[in-house]
């Protein structure tokens, strides 16, 4: 029936039994016994069974195979007569009655966690691997629980604690549930002998009959897990905090038995299942911080009250349930204080760890306090990795390649290698591999958790000066800016500097860049890059491909950082500089009067000290400013001035950018010729160096003169052209421009549905690359090419999306556009209702060009 039914998932099933009222629970590896014959479902999940078998018996039903439907009591008939057969091959004894059986044996579990939350698909897990499954004798794993980070607090105690709660209600373990902690991290761990000791006393054996060896205690301990599994009686043993696998493999039982496992390593030496912890997601941790508060009816409702408040806080707990259950505390102690006022204790990270302590500890002795959770683990580390730990926090961004972390600690990168992965089985760090081009050692990365990193940045600081600290990170810096400028030679065509052979090629240095681009920022922008070159040049390295991606606020940090470098060692150059590209940023997040302001800066700068080629491009930088304002007049005299200053001094690269700004200027007031002239002028000077990159800038503003002037389909193999070049040089934001022009082009020449699939895909590159602005011009265009083919409904819903974007980017020209061209839809929509002889007489809107 199963394979008839379309083999749903297992995911599925379970899901099945969650979605009945009141909810019933059964864990994967259960389900997938009862469909492979394995099990025989017991009392306990006779209705699951039922409600299964209908299910996919309904599923077997609508392939429209010839699976014949049975009524529910055929199924039960058919369920009662394989419990017989199980029975009997028992020798006649069931294994449970009609309800779960409860552990009959000793139960040394602490309580039950209060508050849990979450961790539904861990706890199923581990349910999974508890749960006796008949006919599995010769099943010996060990289900082990551990934390991604390896973080002490992240509730690797609390999920086995609850879900062998859960195991006991269930009536699993008849021969009893034993737990101990094996304290692995501190300086009294316990020995095998003292375990085996308390399990032999908590099963009856009295003090007299202990044997004095630890041999021998062992071997008692073994004798009586076999006695237990003859009468039937199945154990299981929670063994908490284990650093090593030495510490508990005397300990660990056969089936059908059970062991669960927590520890901060991930044992991998041991025959197990294992489930790693992560943090909890935002809402888990709302939740527990929420259960927290009212543990014991107390009626605390400021979680509900001050969600934002909330949210706020369990971030900065890292989600850690350690640091929520302190929060917690501390909170029940002011029942009237505001959370918002906890979170603001929290937000200075000088003094967060130094929070996050609750005196007097928790119910088992334990201390609450992270910082003394974090140094469980540190202790135990080596001397080498203890200085790679405390190194890896003073790397700026929230990770660090293979390739950099060798670099920051000064060694070979096999050996680096090794030390970093040393601390990922201590889960202190965690690991992912990215994709791309790239090598091995930089898709290879590694982070902290944030709180972690507080702890070993701090150890850091007390450790600077023994760590060489500020030589690593200078030399991670160095590697940063020179590598950097390297990628950056693969985007920019400089005819006097080959690219670098540091990369491939113009992808892989994308990628590059892709992948360290917050570690870029965070470096160029931390207190140690005051004293480094990376402070005042990483902005001139990534501005380019910032702008190719569109990543305009990193380029305004970067450049507000370097800016402030330069006038503090009054380097007035490079301060004006600084100001023109800080303009040029702030023009594209359409912080015009801002922009305005630094390109006049930067040109006074210039002038002072007898610049006049910077003057040039800061004169023609505000001349973009004035398009943007539409004050086109105002613009070609600004482009004309600074052309002039190019071909005074001979440079025909400026002159040739100056060519293309001029075009555009001249395009929005319809002095046509004189825009085709400038546009075919700069595509012959870009074409000449091979910058293709404003090849392509040059087409698409082509394109759009022609377009208006009536020549489409000089226009369409512009803009055709124009996508294509992008496209070749992984320049999506100019692809997506070229690609929105071409549909304006083609629905001109009534290829309506070409032009509906230019804009359709120019509105999702847009999406792609956050670009808003040109989101909103991509399905305002859309809006005027459904209209041509009557989709008015559609192109209503193209053109108020328009209207909201351009009013969230402040564009208030193209507001009123947007909504002339959506009063339009609205009455071709309604004109197709009224009588023949309707005459609406309003004036169609205009497409929305799309420049560089």
């Amino acid at each position: 029936m199963y394979e008839a039914a379309g083999r749903p998932t297992l995911e599925r099933l379970v899901r099945l039994g969650r979605e009945q009222s009141p909810p019933m629970q059964a864990a994967d590896a259960t389900i997938s016994g009862w469909l492979t014959g394995r099990a025989v479902p017991g009392e306990v999940h006779t209705r699951y069974f039922l409600i299964l078998a209908l299910f996919l018996q309904s599923r077997a039903v609508a392939q429209g195979g010839r699976y014949a439907a049975r009524p529910e009591a055929w199924w039960q008939q058919l369920l009662l007569r394989a419990r017989q057969e199980r029975d009997s091959a028992r020798g006649g004894r069931p294994r449970t009655g009609g309800a779960p059986v409860v552990a009959s044996g000793p139960v040394t579990l602490p309580p039950a966690p209060e508050g849990f939350t979450g961790r539904t698909t861990e706890l199923d897990k581990v349910l999974g691997w508890l749960e006796p499954v008949d006919g599995a004798a010769g099943d010996t794993a060990v289900a082990v629980v551990s934390a991604v980070a390896g973080m002490g607090g992240v509730g690797k105690t609390a999920l086995a604690v609850h879900a062998a709660h859960q195991a006991r209600l269930r009536g699993w373990f008849p021969g009893g549930i034993l737990f101990a902690d094996l304290r692995g991290y501190g300086h009294d761990h316990v020995e095998v002998g003292e375990v085996a000791d308390r399990f032999l006393r908590a099963l009856g054996v009295k003090a007299k009959d202990l044997p004095d060896a630890v041999e021998e205690k062992i071997d008692l301990w073994r004798l009586m897990l076999g006695t237990l599994a003859a009468q039937g009686r199945p154990l299981l043993t929670v063994l908490d905090n284990v650093r090593t696998p030495g510490q508990i493999t005397a300990l660990l039982p056969a089936a059908p038995h059970r062991a669960l496992v927590t520890s901060r390593h991930n044992l991998s030496a041991l025959p197990a299942n294992r489930v790693d912890l992560t943090p909890l997601t935002p809402g888990d941790a709302v939740d527990l911080l929420e259960r927290t508060l009212r543990v014991g009816d107390t009626g605390d409702g400021r979680v509900t009250a001050q969600r934002a408040a909330a949210l706020r806080l369990v971030e900065l707990c890292g989600r850690l349930p350690l640091a929520l259950r302190i929060i917690g505390a501390l909170l029940r102690d002011e029942p009237d204080r505001p959370l918002d006022g906890q979170a603001r204790e929290l937000e200075d990270e000088r003094t967060r760890l130094d929070a996050l302590e609750y005196e007097g500890g928790d119910g088992q002795g334990r201390p609450l306090a992270v910082r003394a959770s974090f140094e469980l683990s540190y202790r135990h580390l080596t001397s080498p990795q203890s200085r790679v730990f405390r190194l890896l926090a003073a790397a700026p961004g929230p990770d660090i390649s293979t390739t950099a972390g060798a670099i920051l600690l000064g060694q070979d990168p096999v050996e680096a290698r090794r030390l970093l992965a040393g601390l990922a089985r201590a889960h202190l760090l965690d690991t992912t591999t990215s994709a791309g081009t790239l090598a091995d050692g930089v898709r290879e990365r590694w982070s902290m958790h944030d709180l972690i990193r507080l702890f070993a940045d701090g150890l850091g600081l007390v450790h600077s000066s023994e760590d060489s600290r500020d030589t690593a990170v200078a030399r991670l810096l160095d590697h940063y800016l020179l590598t950097a400028e390297a990628a950056d030679s693969h985007l920019e065509t400089r005819a006097a500097e080959p690219a670098s052979d540091c990369f491939t090629g113009r992808d892989q240095a994308l990628d590059w860049l892709e992948s360290e681009r917050v570690n870029l920022v965070a470096g160029a922008i931390m207190p140690a890059a005051r004293r480094h070159p990376a402070g005042t040049r990483l902005f001139t390295a990534l501005t380019s491909f910032f702008n190719r991606r569109r990543y305009f606020e990193d380029g305004i940090a970067l450049n507000t950082a370097a800016l402030a470098g330069y006038r503090s060692v009054g380097d007035q150059r490079r301060e004006g500089s600084a100001l023109n590209n800080l303009g040029n940023l702030l023009r594209q997040v359409r912080r015009f009067d801002e922009a305005i302001d630094a390109h006049t800066s930067a040109a006074a700068i210039f002038e002072e000290i007898g610049d006049h080629h910077a003057i040039g491009m800061a004169v023609n930088n505000v001349g973009l400013v004035l398009q943007e304002l539409r004050r086109f007049d105002d613009a070609i005299e600004v482009h004309t001035a600074a052309l002039a200053v190019f071909r005074a001094t001979g440079d025909s690269h400026r002159e040739t950018m100056v060519l293309n700004s001029l075009g555009s200027a001249l395009r929005e007031v319809r002095r046509f010729d004189e825009a085709i002239e400038a546009h075919t002028a700069a595509l012959a000077g870009y074409r000449a160096i091979g910058d293709h990159y404003r090849e392509g800038s040059a087409l698409n503003n082509l394109g759009l003169v022609l377009q208006q002037a009536g020549h489409f389909d000089e226009a369409i193999d512009a803009h055709t052209a124009a996508a294509a070049i992008s496209r070749e040089i992984g320049d999506r934001h100019g692809e997506g421009n070229a690609l929105d022009n071409l549909g304006v082009s083609l629905w001109m020449v009534r290829r309506f549905s070409e032009a509906i699939d230019a804009h359709t895909a120019a509105a999702a590159i847009s999406r792609e690359t956050g670009d808003r602005h040109g989101e909103g011009i991509a399905m305002d265009n859309l809006g005027l090419a459904l209209r041509r083919v009557r989709r008015f409904d559609e192109a209503v819903t193209m053109h108020t999306a328009a209207v909201a974007i351009y009013q969230e980017t402040g564009d208030h020209h193209r507001v009123g556009i947007a909504l002339n061209s959506c009063a339009i839809a609205h009455n071709e929509r309604w004109r197709l209702t009224v009588p023949t002889g309707y005459s609406d007489r309003g004036e169609d809107a205009t497409a929305t060009p799309q420049k560089d």
